[in-house]
């Protein structure tokens, strides 16, 4: 017996390790990587990003030095859509040999080279470089903690500041990079793999004797004399026709830390406490619906066995009557009823794609170092998950006792991509205006559309088929003719007043971990608790189901049959609930400020929002679905 107590703790302990500490691990496809000493190691750019202005625009936008030809990396579907434009560089290092005071390029601003490095300094973008898949990351040590030190994606551009005594804000550029490459060496081969990409940014005004020519020593840093960059005593500024040299150093430093776990110091969470409490917190939510839920059930089941016990008292059979009194009405079909078996479709196809998502992210094949993968994910999985759209649109509309299910299934097919669509190519034409790499270029576009129409639109036509072929699903009840009036309800059963309550215990739910998902799109960092994000998908599931089931029993109990749009709703309305928060969250945490980025902003989480919507909706329906066709059918009616 106590081995069978150790066999399911050490198997608990297993399960709940693999979920909340995900770390990634790589697929077969992404090999490792084994360097020799003298190996040359080839850094890449990437877009320049700013938490200010939400417009990537690419490393070549600015006058930086370039190499002898500019090469575009293959970009996946989704390194396209998130505004990825990796490149080559002049940057190239030698695996471990370092180099001191290499110098890249000498620049002479004109006019437009000055504004625009002065333009990116103001927005406060970063530059963005890779090197063996690796994104380049500043160290930056935290005074609250000792020893402490938060990764920053990216060094920025350059910075403003004073010189002494003097008022005026002056612009500064980093031009001396000093990279710090960590490798984890193999002591029987002798070879090396990268495990670490760092860099700290410096502001120096170069200084040489002479003449400029490809031989010049710097005065400033020399690897002769063993003179190092070490700090921005000197900065450079930024102005017309000022001179700018770019030089970097390179260091390699050897490190304990394994390939297979270098992202860990990327990914290294600081706010685990956070999501326990988030976690918790979710859970005394579920805990008390699912009091209420179990109460309803025992209560309508005794008192439906008391009846034929004849127990019951009369005050107890009056309050009973409520729910039972509409069983003539309760599966009449409701008003707009193609529409409801619509939204319930692209519901389903977006629960299906969510929950694959989750468990592909769980098994570590969506690991940020396969940039793109999200998103690409996201978008096959939804094209696929199509089929099961139709299958359930279809279902749903032969019950209503429909008949021109093609219609349903156009309307299934385009509605919800249709009204995304249209908000993307708006925000897509706003972003192409401002001559960013984050606009979706045509050819993408084109892809984008062919994925739809070419694969998507067939699934649902082939989901539709197949659902409207089988017999139909039998209603527990017989409908009456004429339908029953409805008694005048008290104000607490108004639907709109029901609806927007019942939003409110699914959105507190995840509110605490769409923080954190919020933070990592719109403040650029990596989004990698899947393990959480997976439990706190699994109460959101739960809240949705229960707090429908308990409006929608008080609805019956009042005599008000018209359930099957308000049990869409109910938990539906948690997405206005999330378009206030990040309303919420623009204010408070985000420092945009231009207009056109604003409009970004609300666009994109327009879109979250819909799509929370039609995903909690269909939750909350299924759930209200289950719930009357179980307490009717177990009830005989007189």
């Amino acid at each position: 017996m106590a081995g069978h107590r150790f066999d399911v703790a050490w198997t608990f302990s297993l399960v709940a390790l693999f979920f909340l500490r995900a770390h990634c691990f790589y697929l077969p496809g992404v090999a490792p990587e084994d360097f020799k000493k003298g190996d040359p190691l080839l850094v890449k750019v990437n877009k320049l990003t700013s938490t200010k202005t939400q417009l990537p625009y690419s490393y070549y936008s600015l006058p930086f030095c370039q190499p002898e030809h500019i090469v575009d990396s293959a970009e996946n579907l989704g390194e396209v859509l998130r505004g990825d434009r990796i490149e080559n560089s002049p940057y190239v290092f030698k695996m471990r040999e370092p180099q001191m005071c290499n110098i890249v390029c000498r620049k002479i601003l004109d006019k437009k080279a000055a504004k625009a490095f002065k333009e990116k300094i103001n927005d406060e973008y970063r530059v963005n470089m890779i090197l063996d898949n690796l994104p380049l990351v500043v160290p930056i040590r935290r005074p609250d903690q000792e020893n402490a030190v938060v990764y920053q994606y990216g060094y920025h551009v350059g910075l403003r500041g004073q010189y002494a005594g003097s008022k005026e804000e002056k612009h500064f550029i980093h031009n001396h990079l000093t990279f710090t490459v960590k490798y984890h060496k193999d002591p029987l081969s002798g070879s090396a793999r990268i495990v670490g990409f760092e860099v700290k940014p410096f502001s120096v005004k170069h200084e040489y004797e002479g003449e400029w020519n490809e031989k010049t020593r710097l005065t400033t840093c020399d690897p002769h004399a063993k003179r190092a960059v070490t700090s921005s005593e000197s900065p450079q500024e930024v102005e017309e026709k000022k001179e700018i040299i770019f030089t970097y150093d390179v260091e390699f430093q050897e490190s304990d830390i394994k390939w297979a776990s270098r992202w860990d110091t990327y990914l290294l969470m600081a706010d685990d406490q956070i999501h326990w409490f988030s976690i918790v917190n979710s859970l005394m939510i579920v805990l008390f619906l699912s009091g209420m839920v179990a109460m309803i059930m025992l209560r309508t089941l005794y008192r439906d066995i008391s009846k034929y016990n004849q127990l019951e008292t009369q005050e107890e059979a009056q309050e009973e009557t409520g729910w039972k009194l509409v069983h003539g009405d309760v599966f009449r079909p409701p008003a707009n009823s193609d529409l409801l078996c619509v939204y319930v479709g692209t519901g389903v196809q977006f629960f299906g794609m969510i929950l694959v998502m989750m468990i592909f992210a769980l098994l570590g094949f969506l690991s940020p170092s396969n940039r793109g993968g999200l998103m690409t994910a996201m978008l096959l999985l939804w094209v696929f998950m199509g089929l099961f759209a139709g299958y359930s649109s279809a279902r749903l509309y032969k019950l209503f006792k429909g008949t021109e299910w093609k219609k349903t299934t156009l309307k299934t097919a385009f509605m919800f991509p249709a009204t995304v669509f249209a908000i993307f190519f708006v925000l897509n034409a706003l972003i192409w205006g401002q001559k960013s790499s984050g606009a979706v270029p045509f050819g993408t576009m084109f892809a984008l559309v062919l994925l739809w129409f070419g694969i998507s639109v067939p699934l649902i036509f082939v989901g539709s088929y197949f659902g409207f072929k089988k017999p139909a699903t039998e209603d527990p009840v017989k409908t009456n003719k004429i339908p029953r009036q409805i008694p005048e309800q008290a104000w607490y059963m108004n639907p709109a007043f029901s609806i927007l309550i019942g939003g409110i215990l699914p959105f507190g739910a995840v509110f605490i971990e769409l923080f954190f998902i919020l933070t990592s799109i719109w403040l650029h960092q990596f989004y990698y608790i899947f393990g959480f994000l997976f439990i706190v998908f699994v109460i959101l599931i739960i809240t949705c189901a229960e707090i429908t089931v308990v409006l929608c029993y008080f609805q019956l109990c009042s005599e008000d049959y018209l359930w099957w749009w308000r049990s869409y709703l109910t938990s539906g309305s948690s997405a206005f609930y999330l378009f206030l928060y990040a309303a919420f969250y623009f204010f408070t945490k985000l420092e945009i400020t231009k207009a056109v980025s604003g409009v970004l902003y609300f666009g994109y989480m327009l879109i979250i929002s819909y799509s929370f919507f039609v995903l909690t909706g269909t939750i909350g329906f299924y759930a209200c679905f289950w719930f009357t066709r179980l307490i009717y059918s177990s009830v005989k009616i007189d």
